[in-house]
């Protein structure tokens, strides 16, 4: 089965070998494809969730078995709701293609087109840490919109994908850096 959020790094890391300079790292830049892997910390909480998943499915089919199917029923539809959860939290992140950029959070998903980007930049400033209120030194990747003053917190090295893993980090933003330069110069 393929895993084309593992290919990502992979993809990367071959372009930056053969040339100095960033390389967008996918043959079709129609697709919308997430620039860097899913971080320890999400795939942790992920994986929590369904294990936790699995032990509610397996107490649906046991009260199921004791003959009381609402209660199965209740149990059956509280797991695949903490499997469409385990889900969600995988596909949040940072998404780009040709069209645009989009931000998929947990509960509200932004798409921009590049057109209305007026500039993605690293600056050093303090982020939340794993998305708590709690905030820390770091560094954010933040996008300028056209119409609006201030600019959107696109990734932080302190986020559930890069607590820890710097150098990801400044891949993952050199790569998002290189998709805006690369259309926000091609729109109208």
């Amino acid at each position: 089965m393929p895993l084309p959020f593992l290919t990502a790094d992979r993809a990367f890391d071959a372009n930056a070998e053969d040339s100095d300079d960033i390389a967008l790292p996918f043959d079709d830049h129609d697709q919308w494809r997430r620039p860097y892997r899913p971080g320890p910390w999400r795939v942790g909480a992920a994986a929590v969730l369904l294990l936790l998943a699995s032990f509610v499915m397996l107490a649906a089919m046991i009260i199921a078995f004791a003959g009381a199917m609402s209660g199965a029923g209740l149990c059956l539809a509280l797991g695949l709701v903490v499997i469409a959860l385990a889900l969600r939290l995988l596909r949040a992140g940072v998404w780009v293609s040709r069209h645009g950029l989009r931000r998929v959070g947990f509960f509200a998903t932004t798409t921009l087109p590049w057109s209305q980007v007026t500039g993605v930049r690293t600056v050093q400033q303090p982020v939340r840490w794993l998305g708590l209120p709690r905030t820390v030194q770091g560094q954010a990747l933040l996008l300028g919109r056209k119409g609006q003053g201030e600019p959107l917190a696109l990734l932080t090295d302190h986020n559930a994908d890069f607590l820890s893993r710097v150098e990801a980090f400044e891949r993952a933003a050199d790569t998002v850096e290189a998709w805006g330069a690369e259309y926000r110069t091609e729109t109208p």
